[in-house]
């Protein structure tokens, strides 16, 4: 059943969110709004109550979190059945709808440009074809897994990531499936707390949720991570375990210095962090030492060949603390036994053909180039962005609000990602969307999403015409 539930509001009791959340809080536990009531709309909710539509969507999300709404695609937002729901409530990665993008400029999520995967990894197969014998019958040992993982230190040969070496390696099933496992070796008592940026890929939260850990947001500046917060938050929350990507912060593209990056390490041993480095994103043209070279001792470099080769291959590495290799191989034993006979054999063929380097290579300077294109569009605003990275962080002027430029830009033809969607449950987002650069559409299409979007942002709505 549907409901016009339309709860009143107090003036000057904290954001706006904040009260809706707990007013549906309320309302769910003295049955107000019964299992299975069907809620407003978004958009009609927030013309009721006179707040923005992402004051309506954040409440949700919160209540959705806590298990008292159940979002449904296609049907609307329920107030959830009364017996406690087991597992994660909604999806981690955003499914693409041909329907909802058809016809507009989808900027949501990064998309590798086709710059020849698709004949490197047929060549491969078929090369793979012929090396078929017995042994593909049983499953993959580490001893198997050897030459991958020599391959993966090859891979990161030109990085600065301190001392490496095929025994330090463990393979998974991609970026999140490694940040997972991490967690499960990591992570000890009841109740652990997590520590990573307060605008961070959600996929964080999700693992250390999965994890029963409590996840703190600490603040950051343009360097990413501020160390002062850092320190406070250690001494509050006595945390386990700090997860962050110091090369290009996602979304907000900031990059540590040499400097912060000497802080932030002295804090982890302070407090005896373990650190998760997440580097999927990161330029492959990095100066900086990685927070693994200064700290080996600690941190878990974390990698993938999602953002450079092929986001289907779901082909991961961790580079372990020294010491803890083996460790890291037994819990991904222990987890999932190996990876696909499959995946490792085609993966392996990918390296040392050298079609990998090349299809990276091609990635980014085709991305690049994508991504000139909306420096030169929209570099007169407050624009943040790193040379080689598929996404820009793109600060509104006054006037607008993140929530309402989304669904301005929407009715333009652009689809693009609220800062609240990187935001923590309780935290605040700043006026700013995370602009991806696609490589899956026409230039002259991505140019034209990128002018609609220049055109929009000198009118806020406070300046529109009625």
């Amino acid at each position: 059943m549907e409901t016009s539930w339309t709860p009143l509001l107090p003036e000057g009791e904290g954001p706006k969110y904040l009260a809706l959340a707990r007013a549906l809080r309320e309302a769910i536990r003295a049955a107000v709004l019964p299992e299975g009531t069907q809620l407003p709309t978004v958009r009609d909710l927030a013309w009721r109550l006179s707040v923005t539509p992402g004051t309506v969507s954040r409440a949700y999300q919160i209540a959705t979190q806590e298990g008292l709404l159940e979002a449904t695609v296609g049907r609307g937002t329920f107030v959830a059945a009364r017996a406690p729901r087991l597992g994660p409530t909604q999806p981690l990665f955003l499914e693409r709808d041909p329907g909802v993008a058809q016809g507009r400029v989808d900027l949501r999520s990064p998309q590798l440009p086709d710059v020849g995967q698709g004949e490197a990894i047929a060549d491969a197969l078929r090369r793979m074809a012929g090396a078929v014998g017995p042994d593909w019958l049983d499953y993959t040992s580490q001893t198997a897994e050897a030459p991958l993982r020599a391959a993966v230190c090859d891979w990161l040969a030109d990085r600065v990531i301190g001392p490496l070496d095929a025994d330090q390696v463990m393979l998974t099933h991609g970026g999140q499936n490694g940040i997972g496992l991490v967690l499960s070796i990591c992570l000890r008592g009841d109740r652990p707390v997590v520590l990573t940026e307060d605008l961070s890929y959600p996929g964080f939260r999700y693992a250390a949720r999965l994890a029963r850990a409590e996840v703190v947001g600490v603040e950051m500046d343009d360097e990413g991570m501020r160390p002062d917060a850092l320190e406070a938050a250690c001494r509050r929350h006595g945390p386990q375990v700090l997860c962050l990507t110091p090369d290009t912060q996602n979304p907000t593209t900031a990059r540590m210095g040499a400097t912060r990056r000497a802080q932030i390490v002295a804090i982890a041993r302070r407090f005896d962090l373990q650190v998760i480095e997440d580097e999927c994103y990161s330029p492959w043209t990095a100066a900086d030492a990685a927070l693994r070279a200064l700290a080996p001792e600690r941190v878990w470099y974390v990698g993938s060949l999602s953002k450079s080769i092929s986001a289907a291959l779901r082909f991961g590495y961790v580079v372990c603390p020294t010491g803890m290799g083996e460790t890291g191989r037994l819990t991904a034993q222990h987890g999932f036994f190996a990876l696909s006979r499959a995946v490792t054999a085609l993966c392996l063929d990918l390296f040392q053909s050298g079609a990998a380097n090349d299809i990276r290579a091609g990635v980014q300077r085709e991305l690049g180039e994508r991504l000139q294109l909306a420096v030169n569009r929209l570099g007169a605003f407050d624009l943040a962005w790193q040379a080689g990275m598929p996404f820009a962080w793109l600060r509104l002027p006054q006037g607008w609000r993140a929530s309402t430029f989304t669904r301005m830009a929407e009715d333009e033809g652009v689809l693009v990602r609220s800062a609240d969607q990187y935001a923590m449950v309780h935290g605040r987002a700043p006026n700013a969307v995370r602009l991806a650069m696609v490589g899956n559409i026409p230039r002259q299409q991505l140019e034209a999403g990128l002018a609609s979007l220049a055109r929009l942002l000198p009118r806020p709505p406070s300046d529109m015409a009625v």
